[in-house]
């Protein structure tokens, strides 16, 4: 399923027209080089990823990774076979996941780059190799990428470690790579979690610092992208309330606001279109703003929570077949889709097994006996329909 040729400068130089994904790249397995344990497949890294140690929902399909790319777990499959994951820390598993992206036609990737995590020596170590393995994987498959900082967990005054870390970015030439996402001429760079009401623990850091590091940025020669809550237009559901919030989010060169959880059904995806996503879209442009939507295919953290698991079920791929479409019809310009690996909350789109490791009491979610690339073609798919609807607007 090759992706019809396109010279790479073309696709890098612009997010109209683009669908991307979210790209966590926060596994790592014992073993790994890393000394990160078994980070985000387990509760506790430090014991054997098996029956009573996990947080994930989904399993990945290993059927294409090589020998070096497996780590045997404390699971099973159904044959008896040893269950294997893979590592975010392998180069050779980063690119074969970039490829995937260029095999379905999917643009680019918004690396995610938890500002929390910048704090501890090894987890930055991580980050970095991740961002070279990135770095190499999008240039070799003509892939985009962009860094995506996320604020959650950041103590008052902690929007200094994205600015330290993005001056170290820039020296090391991040910006001016050729698989670089640009937008309107300038690199972009998200910065996620502002404005947001965490209820009884509200975010440590504030507006007033998330301004100075937006301005920042821009100063800098950014394009930035705000990743915000669904209410922040009316500052309602899961937004704060505060006088200021209009006035950084009008800063912005993007915005996006973050929709996973916020609705579970095709009426619910009907009344977002409506009351949220075309009003949205209308105050950005209003303000020469871009907007970017937000699709998941679907939510479960039933290892992680104990939640129920497939809380908002996929149903084989109409659920998020019904947003792209409302996105694309309602005429927005680009679509962030929530998230390529995201296997903790269910959200993934890569390829995912239906053969799941069993027993102990073990519970995953499979694919509903779709073929494992099916979101990856049906992500690929609106990629298509998205430039095609753009196109005949412009006739």
């Amino acid at each position: 399923m090759a992706e019809e040729p396109i010279r790479r400068e073309q696709r890098r130089d612009t997010l109209t027209g683009k669908v991307m994904v979210g790209y966590q790249g926060w596994f790592n397995c014992e073993g790994d080089g890393m000394d990160l344990g078994w980070a985000h497949w387990s509760r506790n890294r430090r014991r054997t990823f098996g029956a009573g140690n996990l947080t994930v929902d989904l399993w990945p399909d290993m059927t294409e990774l090589d020998d070096d790319e497996r780590f045997k777990t404390g699971f099973v499959h159904a044959d008896g076979s040893e269950a294997e994951v893979f590592s975010s820390a392998n180069r050779k598993t980063v690119a074969r996941h970039f490829r995937w992206m260029q095999e379905y036609g999917i643009d680019g990737a918004f690396l995610q780059r938890f500002a929390s995590g910048l704090r501890r020596q090894d987890q930055q170590r991580h980050k970095d190799a991740v961002l070279e393995h990135v770095r190499a994987g999008a240039d070799a498959s003509g892939r985009s990428y962009a860094v995506m900082y996320d604020l959650s967990g950041l103590p008052a005054d902690g929007c200094g470690l994205v600015r330290d870390d993005w001056a170290k970015l820039r020296n090391r030439g991040i910006p001016a790579d050729l698989a670089y996402q640009h937008h309107e001429g300038k690199p972009v760079v998200a910065i996620w979690g502002i404005g947001f009401n965490d209820g009884e623990k509200p975010r440590e850091y504030t507006l007033s610092e998330c301004r100075e590091l937006i301005e920042l940025l821009k100063e800098d020669g950014c394009c930035v992208m705000l990743g915000v809550p669904t209410g922040w237009r009316e500052q309602n559901r899961d937004s704060t309330i505060d006088d200021d919030l209009h006035g950084v989010l009008e800063l912005a060169d993007i915005i996006s606001p973050w929709t996973v959880g916020r609705y579970r059904n095709e009426d619910g995806i009907e009344r977002h279109a409506r009351d949220y996503l075309r009003p949205d879209l209308q105050w950005c442009s209003e303000r020469q703003i871009d907007y970017l939507p937000v699709v998941f295919p679907g939510f479960s953290w039933h290892n992680l929570t104990g939640d129920k698991l497939g809380a908002i079920p996929r149903v084989k791929g109409e659920f998020l077949k019904s947003q792209l479409d409302a996105a694309i019809q309602s005429r927005c310009k680009m679509i962030y889709v929530a998230m390529f690996d995201e296997v903790d909350e269910g959200t993934a789109i890569f390829k995912c097994t239906n053969d799941p490791p069993t027993g102990h009491g073990a519970k995953f979610l499979t694919y509903e006996d779709l073929p494992s690339d099916h979101y990856l073609k049906l992500t690929g798919q609106a990629a298509r329909q998205l430039r095609d609807k753009l196109n005949k607007d412009n006739e």
